[in-house]
């Protein structure tokens, strides 16, 4: 599609920013929380899968026939990193968020024998500055708002410390918050457990889902009260004559992986486990949701002039709470959540645009959570902003265009210097790394010994054929092209505790 078609196509969304007659498109960003790139009758790949034909999402296939498919969407291998490049438009080795964030101050990381972590910004980001250990950064969404949105958050937030600014959506440019916290996961999805508070209705823990007071003591799934509330919120705002931004920020499927009764018998029937049924069925309600956000937009009128984008902010659980053998739940992807192997990284991405998007079209473009950044701000023709941060992310919106690639000549860089799990899961790519995707080649460095690993994605998708011996002039090319980066955004990196000394950046190991 050419500029002049492309104009064309979003004339009827022109008009001034903040005026009654605003009829940009509403957005809709359906974030789904720990789903895996396989977590879906949907296939990503070239072909469908065991697992493709276990789940049922037929939702997303409805989104899929509707839109572009993208078999290559990238974002961190943790909740945190992820998101917070989201909110910020940075690279997780630039805002230093490279751990899941909880309480003020306090670090997640597990401790190692050999290595201590570095000092990573534990309290999130912040919309304003002087908040230690956390990264200041102007959101996307408060630049939204300011052009004229109505901006809805429904669901988890993760962006910033107990105690902290960040803690609260409202504090990112949110009109409405919806159930959002400093909480990454839910307490319970149980509206007979009033979501994790007790008969006091004190919160139970620090991941009790606050706000929902409503649904308490009825029989109803978590996953089902945000819809219900994402709904009538969208219902109520249509008075104001605005376009909306809704981010629907499902606590599904993380867990606990509790079962959502609506569909755990028909997975059980079909003689899977109890933790898979029950796993199973909260990807089946995390469908219906958006299935239902699809049913109330057509039933309004209102499917024509919005946009829904689709996305995982990191790969699905595979290292523990799942069913033996674990490692294989993202199958052909190795490991899965916290690992820098494909299975933790790359997610499941959907663009629906009437009139810009192909409908029933495959992307095999890459792109990375930060693009979301320039890419929502263009689809609402958001142009003349500043920001206090840099932004790494590029526009996605030429990839559905046809007008340009911006993966072209690009790399995609990952730093995460942090212990996320206890034990040894080196054969799961879980632990303190840094890695670089070029083209069709990523080389994985591991910080606690220097080791490299080379992997053609094209050829094993796998990452089962390790190549660095064969290729030492592309291992040295992106060692090189890694090492600059890191050094150019302030990127952290682990120390040895028995010397005080940093590891060496991946240049400084077999370097010529």
């Amino acid at each position: 599609m050419d500029k002049k078609t492309l104009m064309a196509a979003m004339l009827p969304f022109a008009g001034l920013a903040a005026a009654a007659t605003d009829q940009r498109p509403n957005i809709i960003l359906f974030m789904v929380d720990d789903m895996g790139w396989q977590d879906t009758s949907l296939p990503f790949w070239t072909q469908r899968t065991p697992l493709n034909e276990r789940y049922h999402t037929p939702n997303m296939e409805r989104l899929a026939q509707m839109g572009v498919k993208f078999t290559q969407a990238y974002a961190s291998s943790i909740s945190s990193p992820s998101r917070c490049s989201l909110m910020t438009g940075t690279n997780q080795a630039r805002h230093r968020v490279t751990n899941w964030t909880l309480t003020y101050n306090s670090t997640t990381d597990y401790t190692d024998d050999v290595l201590a972590m570095p000092q990573w910004n534990v309290n999130g980001i912040q919309p304003v500055d002087g908040i230690e250990r956390s990264y200041y950064a102007t959101p996307f969404v408060q630049l939204l708002r300011q052009s004229g949105y109505h901006t809805i958050h429904c669901g988890k937030a993760h962006f910033g410390a107990t105690q902290t600014p960040g803690a609260d959506p409202t504090a990112f440019g949110f009109n409405v918050n919806i159930a959002g916290h400093a909480g990454g996961a839910p307490a319970s999805y149980y509206g007979t457990a009033r979501f994790g508070h007790d008969a006091n209705g004190k919160p139970t823990s620090a991941f009790s889902t606050p706000g929902l007071e409503a649904y308490w003591d009825k029989d109803i799934f978590l996953t089902e009260a945000l819809t219900q509330e994402a709904i009538k919120t969208l219902e109520q705002s249509r008075s104001l004559d605005k376009p909306f931004f809704l981010y629907m920020a499902h606590y599904a499927v993380h867990i606990p992986i509790q079962k959502d009764m609506r569909f755990y018998q028909k997975y059980k029937d079909r003689g899977l486990s109890d933790t898979e049924a029950a796993y199973s069925s909260l990807v089946e309600g995390m469908d219906k949701s958006l299935g239902d956000l699809m049913d109330y937009l057509e039933r309004t009128g209102q499917m024509d002039n919005t946009i829904i984008i689709f996305m995982s902010d990191n790969g699905g659980l595979a290292a523990s709470s799942r069913t033996a053998p674990l490692g294989v739940q993202n199958a052909p992807l190795r490991s899965g959540k916290g690992s820098v192997y494909e299975g933790g990284v790359r997610e499941p991405m959907m663009v629906y645009w009437k009139g810009v998007a192909k409908p029933g079209t495959t992307q095999d473009k890459y792109v990375i959570i930060e693009d979301f950044y320039p890419s929502i701000l263009e689809m609402a023709q958001v142009t003349d902003y500043t920001t206090v941060q840099p932004i790494d992310g590029k526009s996605f919106v030429p990839l559905l265009t046809g007008t340009a690639d911006p993966s072209e000549g690009r790399a995609l860089y990952w730093n995460t210097p942090n212990k996320w799990i206890g034990g040894d899961h080196r054969s799961e790519g879980i632990g303190q790394t840094c890695a670089i995707r070029q083209g069709d080649y990523k080389m994985v460095y591991w910080y606690i010994d220097g080791k490299k690993e080379l992997y053609n994605l094209a050829e094993d998708i796998a990452e089962s054929h390790e190549l660095a011996a064969d290729h030492p002039d592309i291992v040295h090319q992106l060692s090189r092209q890694l090492a600059d980066y890191l050094r150019s955004v302030n990127a952290q990196r682990p120390t040895f505790k028995a010397t005080g000394e940093p590891c060496p950046w991946p240049d400084e190991i077999n370097a010529e």
